[in-house]
Formats: C-alpha cells, structure tokens, sequence
C-alpha cells in the first residue's frame, strides 16, 4: 500500500502544483512588525491563513476572506503577492498533494473576537523572526524574515 502512494504522489508531482492563497496579516506595536499566526485544523501546527482561489475573487480578495473566516482579520490587502512558499497538502485517504501559496499581505485594520473558525483556531501575533522559527515551511519562513 505505501508503494501505491509513492507511485500515485509521484506521478501527483508532475502535474502542475495546485494553486492556494495565503494571508500574511500584519500589523505594527510600537514602531515593530508583528505577524498572525494561527493553529492549523488538523495538526495545530503554526501556519498563517490559507485557503484555495474563490470564483469572483482576485486571489488577493480571497487570501483577504481567508483571513476573516480562519482568524477574524479585517483590513486592506496588497494585491500584489510578497512571494509563494510550497508545501505538501495530505489529502483524505493519505496521499500527499503538492500545493504552491501566494502569499498577500493583510495591513490589519481590526481582529475580531467572533468569526466563522473561532474555538476551532488558536491566534497569536508575533515578530516576525519569532513567527518564521514557528512555521515548519522553509520557503514561508524566508518570507517572514524578510519583514
């Protein structure tokens, strides 16, 4: 069985990467950048807003959405991407789904208390090189360094 799954995610891996958006949200505390990270659903690792492409949403609009469904995040966002990071989706049945994240900055306006995945999330907001040493993607973790 693991065989097949080798076979099935290598031949997954030569089709183009499914395409995500992703919420960097940002805001700045005396003078300093700080960066919303936010537990994932399955493991609760640390990962910033993602999600897939919405119909009649530029892929910036959709990272903004993504932001206040995962996080509670309302503010303006640049839609131009600050850059895309990569990682592997494991999809129900196990298989393992390249995915490639283009990443928008959110300049954060508001949080919320109460928005669609509250209970489900944990949100914490941190410098940037205390986020990018939480983050397990290596790609992601240039991004936030960068700020």
């Amino acid at each position: 069985m693991i065989r097949f799954r080798e076979i099935v995610s290598g031949l997954m891996g030569r089709r183009p990467s499914p395409l995500q958006v992703g919420a960097l949200c940002l805001r700045h505390r005396n003078g300093a950048p700080e960066v919303l990270l936010i537990s994932s659903l399955d493991t609760g690792r640390w990962i910033i807003p993602k999600g897939w492409p919405m119909r009649g949403r530029s892929l910036a609009g959709a990272a903004l959405q993504e932001a206040w469904e995962e996080a509670g995040i309302r503010g303006r966002v640049r839609h131009e991407a600050l850059g895309s990071f990569s990682y592997d989706k494991v999809r129900s049945g196990g298989l393992a789904q390249r995915c490639e994240v283009r990443v928008f900055v959110i300049e954060t306006e508001a949080m919320a208390e109460r928005f669609p995945e509250m209970g489900r999330r944990r949100r914490e907001w941190l410098p940037p090189a205390e986020a990018a040493a939480r983050v397990s993607e290596p790609e992601l973790q240039a991004i936030l360094r960068t700020l």
